[in-house]
């Protein structure tokens, strides 16, 4: 009983963030542009490596491909992070009572050029590591890569905002990033849990709800309207994708401003922080 509260708990405060961090977006709504941004370059970068792959020489093209691949993986890691960066440098104006715009989180992401190249490279490499592991270790090591992929995620979590706040290196960003989550976080990582469970449900619903309507206008001879019906499902499935990557943003903008220095953002309830970050044995 005593760790069903105690679960019921976890989740209550990831949506209470959440919905702080949906009051720091309904007031910076451009900062969805930021996501946007990421995810249109990283298709592009993906479609101009497709050829690369397609056709590779004819010697020592295992070592071409990883370098390929190594290329990649930087590339995309790069303007992921960049953007992200972007979006958390935005949205801690806006939790110090700024005003920020679409250039003040280019400005200062660009400003971190150097650190986010650094540490596109590390998570570059954990990536190629891991997916070699998981290729070549069968079944186990594709466990263990999953594992250890949830582990890194888990440790790096705040690095991005320790990068946007603080002038280091990424690899003393990883460490900081480490040691808050260890301090701070411990068991209520559910609480990460919690929003990926909740955009999980959304995706079922709406998924659930195309399936049956566009099934319905096909099944009346409305090919046509299936079609748009389709294309409509898919459009607001993006949108819910870059609304759910601002709201990690600015989340993590959130919990590290309120873990390092003990402030909140304007409109997020400091008690509410101080149950996201309550101590290991904490409720």
């Amino acid at each position: 009983m005593v760790g069903y509260f105690a679960m019921s708990g976890r989740f209550s405060r990831s949506w209470a963030l959440i919905k702080y961090s949906t009051a720091v977006l309904k007031k910076d709504s451009e900062l969805l542009i930021f996501p946007l941004f990421s995810s249109i370059a990283a298709i592009f970068i993906f479609a101009s490596f497709v050829p690369l792959f397609i056709e590779p020489p004819e010697a020592e093209q295992d070592t071409y491909y990883l370098a390929v691949l190594g290329g990649l993986y930087l590339a995309e890691y790069f303007v992921i992070i960049f953007f992200n960066s972007a979006l958390v440098g935005a949205a801690m104006i806006r939790m110090q009572g700024g005003n920020p715009g679409i250039g003040d989180g280019l400005r200062i992401a660009w400003s971190r050029f150097w650190q986010i190249l650094g540490y596109a490279m590390i998570a570059a490499t954990v990536g190629l590591l891991l997916r070699a592991i998981g290729q070549r270790l069968g079944f186990i090591g594709r466990i263990f890569a999953g594992l250890s992929g949830i582990a890194w995620t888990v440790t790096t979590f705040l690095v991005v905002p320790v990068l946007v706040s603080r002038d280091i290196g990424p690899v003393d960003a990883i460490r900081e990033s480490a040691v808050l989550l260890k301090k701070t976080w411990g068991e209520n990582l559910i609480s990460s849990a919690g929003l990926g469970l909740i955009f999980y449900l959304i995706y079922l619903l709406l998924f659930g709800l195309v399936m049956f309507t566009a099934y319905t206008a096909f099944g009346a001879g409305n090919t046509e309207l299936a079609t748009g019906i389709a294309i409509v499902g898919v459009l607001v499935a993006i949108l819910v994708g870059l609304f759910q990557a601002a709201l990690q943003g600015i989340i993590s903008a959130a919990l590290y401003r309120y873990a390092t220095d003990g402030q909140s953002s304007a409109g997020i309830s400091t008690e509410s922080l101080n149950h996201a970050f309550a101590p290991k044995n904490g409720v």
